[in-house]
């Protein structure tokens, strides 16, 4: 469906929308998806598109910032004129850490390292919604949490930083657990952290997400699929969504299945929880949610992580809001999204081409977003 897109035309001196902290990716396949998605936003908005954002030559009238990342420091980012969620697709957090997954867990123990700014509050307060783990900050409190987690079965090393389900390993004995802390940069660890988390199988996760621009909010919940790499490793593929206009009381009037009902609980539970950092504010709410067993056949569901900053659900996010203000009737749409690794792929006819190429790291892929009304299921 490509609804005819009812925006006003691009005006310069209303405002601008740029990208930000992409130059140095411009050319492979997260910057160009982040400058796809910015000018779809401007036209959303009725702003011109300028580009990546250049301090010395800053747009004329209100500039509304797309971050390839979260942006970090609450004064760095007023300094910018991104005071409000209003000003960015994205979100503020006042330290490094909170933009990671490195939050989803607690400290092993509640003396263990930790940088500035660190809650025990958030800890708490998702406890019962977070899969068992915990994150640490040191070698030493690494093995203390992964031998504590082990007496359980299996549990997954995770890098907080980074996403699409790469940089993660399994291990299931404590050999295995010295043999990958061994290839652990003490330094990086202190700064960033470490994720120790129960290893699940038969895994499915999940998307709950909402977005606002404007006089427009959109709530959805989905689920992820996997994909091979052109190295063969498994990573993320796309997400299948229910986007509907409105909150999650919209979303929830339609009447998902209990493990969506149980996963936007979850979710909402660990949003609230942002109330633990000082300064945060963002536009842009997504929760990956990971139900699956454990070694013991139990099941688990439980938040492993968030982004405030463009991501992979970002297309059928912005599809959406296309769609709702190009027509006020419509309530709630199907918008899917799919990430393909290998040379010769074409997209489905219909389909929003947000980048098809070879990327510089990670060899040939295409990544496009599909959209159709919703139909309630009989």
């Amino acid at each position: 469906m490509h609804p005819a897109h009812k925006v006003e035309p691009p005006n310069r001196d209303r405002g601008a929308v740029v990208t930000y902290a992409a130059a140095d990716r411009a050319h492979d396949h997260q910057g160009v998806t982040q400058a796809a998605i910015a000018a779809r936003l401007a036209a959303l908005k009725g702003y011109h598109f300028a580009g990546e954002y250049d301090p010395s030559d800053r747009p004329s009238g209100r500039v509304y910032f797309v971050p390839g990342a979260t942006m970090v420091g609450v004064a760095a980012a007023n300094a910018l004129g991104v005071r409000t969620e209003d000003d960015l697709f994205g979100g503020v957090v006042p330290h490094p850490f909170v933009a990671t997954k490195a939050i989803t867990h607690p400290l092993v123990e509640p003396d263990a390292a930790a940088p500035e700014g660190w809650s025990h509050g958030f800890a708490r307060r998702v406890r019962s919604v977070v899969l068992p783990g915990f994150t640490a900050f040191t070698l030493e409190d690494a093995r203390k949490a992964g031998l504590r987690l082990l007496e359980r079965g299996p549990l997954r090393l995770k890098q907080p930083r980074s996403a699409g389900w790469r940089d993660q390993v399994v291990v299931a004995a404590p050999g295995e657990l010295e043999a990958a802390l061994d290839d652990v940069d003490p330094s990086d660890l202190s700064q960033h952290g470490l994720v120790l988390e129960r290893n699940l199988d038969d895994v499915i996760t999940y998307s709950v997400g909402q977005v606002r621009l404007d006089d427009l909010m959109v709530t959805y919940c989905g689920t992820q699929r996997a994909t091979p790499d052109n190295a063969g490793a498994t990573v993320y593929g796309g997400s299948n969504l229910l986007v509907v206009r409105g909150d999650y009381g919209a979303l929830l009037g339609l009447g998902p299945a209990p493990a969506f009902r149980l996963t936007v609980a979850q979710a909402r539970v660990y949003d609230a929880a942002t109330v633990e950092f000082a300064g945060f504010f963002a536009s842009r709410r997504n929760y990956d949610v990971a139900r699956g067993r454990d070694a013991h056949g139990r099941w688990h569901c439980g938040v492993l992580e968030p982004s405030w900053r463009i991501g992979g659900a970002s297309g059928p996010e912005v599809a959406a809001l296309e769609a709702f203000r190009a027509d006020a009737a419509l309530t709630a749409v199907r918008a899917w999204c799919v990430e393909s690794y290998g040379p010769d792929l074409e997209p489905p006819p219909r389909a929003v081409v947000h980048y098809h190429g070879v990327d510089v790291h990670l060899g040939p892929l295409i990544k496009y977003t599909l959209m159709e009304p919703y139909v309630p299921p009989r």
